[in-house]
């Protein structure tokens, strides 16, 4: 888009916010008209508030047609931004919470990449080196914990998931926003989630931010609702049902990305081999090597068929889904059956039994790795 003719809308999402809210978006104006080169516009998405709130916004909007003022009649900051963002014909959509705790400084960083269209869902981070934080210990720990929760589990690139500041552009936000379940806190998690699990790219800026000790997020509940949505999301792409049909908006993979596929394929690798290994060794003195090795490699077959599909060739459509889950599982029993046949033969031998696992699992590896490369990912 010709960053000329830009749009932006900054969404405020508000719930019982009568003492700052007046304050908050003169302030927001003031940087916008000094410091922000694009057109925008500012909506107050008002979460079924029971004070002044709407009362105020209605009055922003009637002395300023850059101001919006939505209501809904129930709560949920999740709710609100998908309101404002569906309702949008801006080019890019945005939001910033209330108390300004992020300074806005980083807007203009925020939501330039995707006006460029280098990204498509840019996010502050308050866990970058970069970023200047004032916040207390409690509020530090939750948050760096979940996020390492976060990359452990999904292997993230982003680092925080839950700074309320974030940009996406409109037509992508289009596409996620159908894909999006909770309508609270998770949100903001959901949505990065999503968007990187199908090849999405998210740019991630650096903030300034101060902690608002009249802040009436519950962080303890918080927490265990944002644990209980990671749960949720394990389960949505194990099923495949995170998956989002973007059309003209995929980015394109690159030509050839056979080095960058062996070592992803590698590491995945590593890991499902000493997951196998230990199994076998634990159980191999109980029911022998051969059931101890079919246990074992048959223990991460689907959580390695999984991963290679994900991170080494990047697949996430349903498309021929089937079809590429069955050509894996075929592949696979062929190198069981192989391992299991070379075991049998060296039965009763622990150093035999292991070099002929270390052969046949290499071997297999690289053929399972050829296989799916040339013909099922193709």
């Amino acid at each position: 888009m010709p960053a000329s003719l830009a749009t932006v809308d900054i969404v405020v999402p508000v719930y019982n916010e009568e003492q700052i809210l007046a304050s908050s978006i003169a302030r927001l104006v003031d940087h916008l008209e000094t410091s922000f080169p694009f057109e925008w516009r500012i909506v107050i998405a008002n979460n079924a508030s029971t004070d002044r709130t709407a009362e105020i916004a209605d009055s922003l909007a009637a002395d300023d047609s850059r101001i919006a003022h939505l209501h809904l009649d129930q709560k949920g900051r999740g709710r609100a931004l998908r309101a404002a963002w569906q309702a949008s014909d801006a080019d890019v959509v945005a939001y910033t919470d209330v108390d300004l705790s992020t300074g806005l400084t980083g807007l203009l960083p925020l939501v330039a990449p995707l006006i460029s269209g280098h990204s498509d869902v840019a996010v502050g981070s308050r866990l970058s080196s970069a970023s200047v934080v004032a916040r207390g210990p409690k509020r530090e720990l939750i948050s760096r914990c979940y996020n390492l929760i976060l990359r452990l589990i999904f292997a993230v690139r982003f680092r925080d998931a839950q700074c309320g500041f974030k940009a996406v552009r409109t037509d992508v936000a289009r596409l996620l926003l159908p894909a999006i379940e909770d309508e609270a806190w998770f949100f903001d998690t959901e949505l990065l989630l999503i968007a990187e699990h199908n090849g999405l790219r998210v740019h991630e800026v650096p903030v300034d931010w101060i902690d608002d000790p009249d802040s009436r997020v519950a962080i303890t509940s918080t927490a265990l609702d944002d644990l209980r949505g990671v749960r949720r999301m394990v389960g949505r792409f194990i099923r495949g049902k995170a998956n989002v049909e973007l059309g003209t908006l995929q980015r394109q993979p690159l030509a050839d990305d056979f080095g960058r596929q062996t070592v992803t394929f590698g590491v995945i690798g590593v890991v499902s081999t000493l997951i196998s290994l230990g199994i076998f060794l634990a159980l191999r003195d109980e029911i022998g090597a051969v059931w101890a090795n079919v246990i074992g490699v048959t223990a991460t077959a689907l959580g390695n068929n999984w991963a290679n599909r994900r991170w080494t060739f990047r697949r996430r459509s349903d498309q021929d889904r089937t079809w590429r889950l069955a050509s894996t599982l075929v592949v696979f029993a062929l190198s069981l059956l192989g391992t299991s046949l070379a075991l049998a033969a060296v039965s009763g031998n622990r150093g035999a039994e292991l070099l002929v696992l270390g052969i046949t699992w290499a071997a297999a590896a690289l053929l399972r790795f050829v296989f799916l490369r040339r013909w099922v990912y193709r």
